[in-house]
């Protein structure tokens, strides 16, 4: 049977229609305020369980002090991986540049760059001379005084990419500090009749991010400790650092393909060390690199993460784009498992196909918890 269409349904979904119209015109003008506060209530969530484990197991006193330690216990980790990843590439990248310079030195007959330039000055001072007192020489400057200003800019949005961390880490500790609270009330800010709604689609949105950052993470995990056992059999530079710089990159899906640059400039060091043929290193890296995938998707994978998302490809790579866009790399790795969610609510409460979707009706779940508690 068609509905019809009154004047007082239209203006209402007219006036709804411009509420979110609004609402997004609003959170885009302060998008670069908001975007601190919602990163740091991203990390306060991930963190959260760190600080409960400090402070209820370790039997620290104090909400305050278990935040200091924690936020003390991540920085110690991430520093400990950047001092195994970053220091032994730098080893490597002068390592190169000493073979570079040496077959510089076995293959030219002129070891004097200096005096090669002193030489070309002197054949060539006429022209130097007429070219500084040119008109070329003056737009050359003037070209280049924007470029200079465009460093300064870039020195600036650096200070002020540093105050907006300082500002996401004050935000981190004041919301751990009260976490349990704003949880708990921040419903309260919806009227009573669509609480239900709001309360499911938080608990719907908290257990896809708790799945799949848990199964994420045990994922590359297990890619990490592969990719060091096979880097470690076939004698590649940097197999322990490679293996853990993979595992990272792959807590954001197809990121860990990246590491086929590094791996190529470490085969092409290596070749150039021993005097081995260069593919044979590659190629030797990329079985490991197909035998790693293949595991890891036929069994690793389905036994951890279970089924797939179900999302195409493009979609994919297009909720990657969008999230890393409007949160960083925390975005990349929460893209999967929100995307997930607003498709199966749509399906669900916009096209009507809710036989069709795996979320949970947690909207009448919540509203039976609420009976249930009165």
């Amino acid at each position: 049977m068609r509905q019809t269409i009154t004047f007082d349904k239209f203006i209402r979904w007219a006036l709804i229609a411009l509420a979110v119209l609004a609402v997004g015109f609003i959170i885009n003008a302060l998008s670069e305020v908001l975007l601190p506060f919602f990163i740091a209530w991203l990390i306060a969530y991930l963190l959260y369980p760190i600080v409960k484990f400090v402070q209820y197991k370790l039997h620290i006193p104090g909400r305050a002090l278990s935040i200091i330690i924690t936020f003390i216990l991540v920085a110690a980790l991430f520093t400990a991986i950047f001092m195994f990843i970053v220091p032994p590439m730098i080893n490597q990248v002068d390592k190169f540049m000493t073979i570079v310079n040496r077959y510089l030195h076995e293959t030219t007959h002129t070891n004097d760059i200096a005096t090669m330039i002193q030489k070309w000055i002197r054949e060539n001072q006429t022209e130097i001379e007429r070219f500084l007192k040119s008109s070329d020489f003056t737009n050359t400057i003037k070209t280049a005084m924007p470029k200079l200003f465009s460093v300064i800019g870039q020195t600036a949005s650096i200070v002020i990419s540093i105050i907006a961390s300082c500002i996401t880490l004050l935000y981190t500790f004041f919301i751990l500090l009260d976490y349990e609270v704003l949880t708990n009330n921040w419903i309260k800010i919806f009227p009573k009749n669509v609480r239900p709604f709001w309360a499911g689609l938080a608990e719907d949105a908290e257990r896809e991010l708790n799945n799949y950052i848990r199964g994420q993470g045990l994922v590359s995990l297990c890619m990490g400790i592969l990719f060091c056992i096979g880097f470690t059999i076939i004698d590649f530079p940097m197999a322990i650092g490679m293996g853990i710089l993979i595992g990272i990159l792959n807590l954001v899906p197809y990121l860990h393909t990246f590491a086929l640059i590094p791996t190529a400039f470490l085969a092409l060091l290596k070749a150039a060390d021993t005097g081995q043929n260069f593919w044979i290193i590659f190629a030797s890296a990329l079985i490991v690199f197909a035998v790693v995938q293949l595991l890891m998707d036929m069994v690793i994978t389905p036994k951890v993460m279970g089924k797939a998302m179900g999302l195409n490809p493009a979609i994919l790579l297009l909720s990657l784009s969008v999230w890393g866009a409007l949160l960083g790399f925390i975005g990349l790795i929460i893209a999967l498992p929100l995307t997930t969610l607003i498709i199966a609510y749509w399906q669900r409460y916009v096209t009507k196909e809710g036989d069709g979707v795996q979320v949970e009706n947690l909207p009448a779940i919540a509203e039976e918890k609420k009976e249930d508690k009165e």
